[in-house]
C-alpha cells in the first residue's frame, strides 16, 4: 500500500514531491525516496525512515531538476533493507531509468527466476526490480516500447511511475486496484499521486483519475501529456482504500473517502442495533464510521480513547512484536467518560485480533460496564495478493475462528461485522470493487 508521486515540469519538483510524500506518509513508514531528472542526468536519495527524517533543505537543493518521482514504502514484498527502498534506479543501454511502484506482482517469483536464468543480477528482494530488468533487457528501440513489453510479462496490481532523463510515464493496471490521480499545479506543471490529499497540500487542481489500463506520457518540450490506453479496463478498485488505507480527505474514483466511511458506519448501526450509552471510535481509523454509527443510532458520540499521534500505525508495522508495543504506546482511555457506561467501540477492521483484544481490555480496565465491538467492514477471511500485508490464512483470525470465537478471543460483550452486501451498498454500485479479502475472489490469475 505504498505511496507514489510524480511531478513533471516544475523547477520545485523535488520539494513538491517531498510535501506530497509527507501528505501520504500514512501509506508507508519504512522508507522513502525521491529521484529527480534535470534533462541530463538522474539524481536520487532514498533511506529508511519517515519523509521528515530522510529529507532536509540540503537534500532537496541537491535534488534539482524539473521532473521528480517519489515513494513511501510499505513492504509486502522484499525485506527491510535500504536496498528495498524506492525509487529503483538503473543505468542501461538507452540511458538512465528510475521506477516507483505501488502494488504487488503475483507472478514475481516466476519472472525473477526466469531473469536470473538469463543472467540478471538482483540487488534487492523487491518485485519492482523485475520491471527494471525487463525494461533494461528488452531489445526494443524506444523506452515506451520496452515498458509495454514488460507490462505484457508482469501480472498483478500496479501503479507505476517510470522516469527517464526527459520523460515520465504514469501507468495503472487494467483492474485499477490501486488509486492514481492526475492534477495540475499553479505553475502549469503536472502531478500524479496515489491520493488526492497530496494535491490539497501543494495547491494542485485535481484533473481526473488515471484510468485502469492507461499510460500517461509526459515529455520535456511538450506542455500537454499524451494518453495511451494499453489494456481494456476491468475495474476492481480495492475496497480497503475506502475502509482503511486512504486518508479521509482523499477522493478516489469520484467518491469521498470520509463520506463512504460514514455511510459504512450508518449501515453498521442498522445491522447491529445495540443498546448502549456511548459510541466511541478507535482513533483514528474508526472515527468516520463511528460518526455515521452515532448519527444513525442516536447514541451519543464521544472520543473515549486518546491517541498519541507521535506513534505510527500498527497494522503496517512489519512484525507482530512491534505492532503489540505500538498499541500499548498509542491508545489511552478516558476513564471519567467510560466508567459504568455501555460502550459501542467502532473500528474499521479486525485482521489479527490482537489490537482489538488490547482495546477492549483497556476500556474495561477504565470502567466500561459493557464493550460491544462493531467493525465497519466484513470478516477478513482471505489473504490479499495485491498489496495488503495479510500474507497467509494463519494470520487472519476470521479465517480460523467463527465470529463467536473471535468475540470470545477479544473478550467483547458482543461483536458485529458489516455484511458484504452493506459494504457494497455503501461503496455504490456504479463500479466493481476488489473484495478479495472478504469473498476470496482472486480475479487476477
Amino acid at each position: 500500500m505504498c505511496a507514489i508521486v510524480g511531478v513533471f515540469g516544475s523547477d520545485s519538483a523535488s520539494r513538491i514531491a517531498y510535501y506530497s510524500l509527507f501528505a501520504m506518509q500514512h501509506r508507508g513508514q519504512e522508507a522513502t525516496g525521491i529521484s529527480v531528472s534535470d534533462g541530463k542526468k538522474i539524481k536520487k536519495v532514498k533511506k529508511r525512515g519517515l519523509v521528515t527524517e530522510v529529507f532536509d533543505e540540503e537534500t532537496l537543493k541537491y535534488l534539482s531538476g524539473d521532473c521528480a518521482i517519489g515513494h513511501n514504502r510499505y513492504s509486502t514484498a522484499g525485506s527491510e533493507s535500504v536496498l528495498d527502498a524506492q525509487p529503483v534506479y538503473a543505468a542501461y543501454k538507452l540511458g538512465e531509468l528510475s521506477v516507483v511502484h505501488n502494488g504487488n506482482l503475483i507472478n514475481k517469483n516466476e519472472v525473477r527466476s526466469s531473469l536470473i536464468e538469463q543472467g540478471a543480477i538482483f540487488q534487492s528482494s523487491m518485485d519492482t526490480e523485475n520491471i527494471v530488468h525487463l525494461i533494461a533487457r528488452s531489445q526494443k528501440e524506444r523506452l515506451q516500447e520496452r515498458i509495454v513489453e514488460a507490462l505484457q510479462v508482469i501480472k498483478g496490481a500496479y501503479c507505476l511511475l517510470i522516469q527517464s532523463r526527459t520523460k515520465m510515464y504514469a501507468i495503472r493496471d487494467k483492474y485499477g486496484v490501486r488509486p492514481l490521480s492526475l492534477g495540475r499545479l499553479k505553475d502549469g506543471a503536472y502531478i500524479v499521486a496515489s491520493e488526492t490529499c497530496a494535491f490539497d497540500l501543494v495547491d494542485a487542481e485535481f484533473i481526473r483519475d488515471v484510468k485502469p489500463g492507461e499510460m500517461l506520457i509526459f515529455e520535456q518540450g511538450n506542455s500537454e501529456y499524451k494518453s495511451v490506453q494499453l489494456f481494456e479496463p476491468d475495474p476492481h478498485i480495492c475496497a480497503f482504500e475506502y475502509i482503511y488505507f486512504a486518508r479521509p480527505d482523499s477522493v478516489i474514483e469520484g467518491k469521498s473517502v470520509y463520506a463512504t466511511r460514514k455511510e459504512m458506519g450508518k449501515a453498521l448501526a442498522r445491522e447491529s442495533k445495540i443498546e448502549a450509552d456511548l459510541v466511541i471510535p478507535v482513533p483514528d481509523s474508526g472515527v468516520s464510521a463511528a460518526l455515521g454509527y452515532a448519527e444513525e443510532s442516536g447514541i451519543p458520540f464521544e472520543m473515549g480513547i486518546v491517541r498519541n499521534h507521535y506513534v505510527g500505525r500498527t497494522f503496517i508495522e512489519p512484525t507482530q512484536e512491534r505492532r503489540d508495543m505500538k498499541v500499548k504506546l498509542k491508545l489511552s482511555p478516558i476513564s471519567s467518560l467510560l466508567k459504568g457506561k455501555r460502550v459501542v467501540v467502532i473500528d474499521d477492521s479486525i485482521v489479527r485480533g490482537t489490537t482489538s483484544k488490547r482495546i477492549i481490555r483497556i476500556l474495561k480496565e477504565a470502567g466500561a460496564s459493557e464493550v460491544h465491538m462493531c467493525i465497519a467492514s466484513p470478516t477478513i477471511e482471505h489473504p490479499c495478493r495485491y498489496g495488503i500485508d495479510t500474507p497467509s490464512y494463519k494470520e487472519l483470525i476470521s479465517a480460523n475462528k467463527s465470529v463467536e470465537e473471535v468475540r470470545e478471543y477479544i473478550k467483547a460483550d458482543s461483536l458485529h461485522f458489516l455484511s458484504i452486501e452493506a459494504l457494497k451498498n455503501s461503496l455504490g454500485n456504479d463500479t466493481n470493487y476488489s473484495l478479495v479479502s472478504f469473498d476470496g475472489n482472486y480475479f487476477i490469475n
